[in-house]
């Protein structure tokens, strides 16, 4: 199955960051320009039984989140959309001062390995470009938090 890991080094405390994302509008904040991503409607937030439904393009996306350990991780599965499969799960540690944050997808595309081996490329290329602005955004506010709370 085809795996997605991206990881960034954020100066700012574990608590720090996980409660970025706990934020209310943190899934706004983090969605790209493209491909555009427009939030129908949401339910508890990044708990488990949380549920989000999205308009990515013109994809309809629902997530459910399924698990969740404060500071830790959470994770959340497509359980309609555009993929076979897609398991995300957001992980948390401390290294030193600073905070680790690890994005994990496992995904699938609908039509089996060939469609993967022919058009993963291009889902690879979509999520490297998403990650590069979500850690962006996460970077920038949850070190400039840290800094005002230094």
């Amino acid at each position: 199955m085809p795996a997605f890991v991206k990881r960034v080094l954020i100066d700012a405390s574990v608590e720090e960051v996980f409660r970025f994302h706990e934020r209310d509008d943190a899934l706004s904040l983090l969605a790209p320009a493209f491909p555009p991503v427009r939030i129908i409607h949401r339910t508890g937030g990044i708990k488990i039984g949380a549920r989000v439904e999205l308009r990515v393009c013109s994809f309809r996306w629902v997530a459910l989140h399924t698990a969740y350990e404060r500071n830790q991780f959470f994770e959340d599965r497509q359980v309609e959309g555009p993929f076979a499969k897609w398991v995300h799960r957001h992980e948390f540690e401390a290294a030193g001062v600073k905070a680790r944050l690890t994005d994990r997808i496992e995904y699938e595309l609908p039509g089996g390995s060939l469609v993967n081996t022919l058009f993963g490329w291009l889902v690879r290329l979509g999520l490297r470009n998403m990650f590069a602005h979500r850690n962006r955004v996460t970077k920038e506010f949850c070190e400039k938090a840290s800094m005002g709370s230094a």
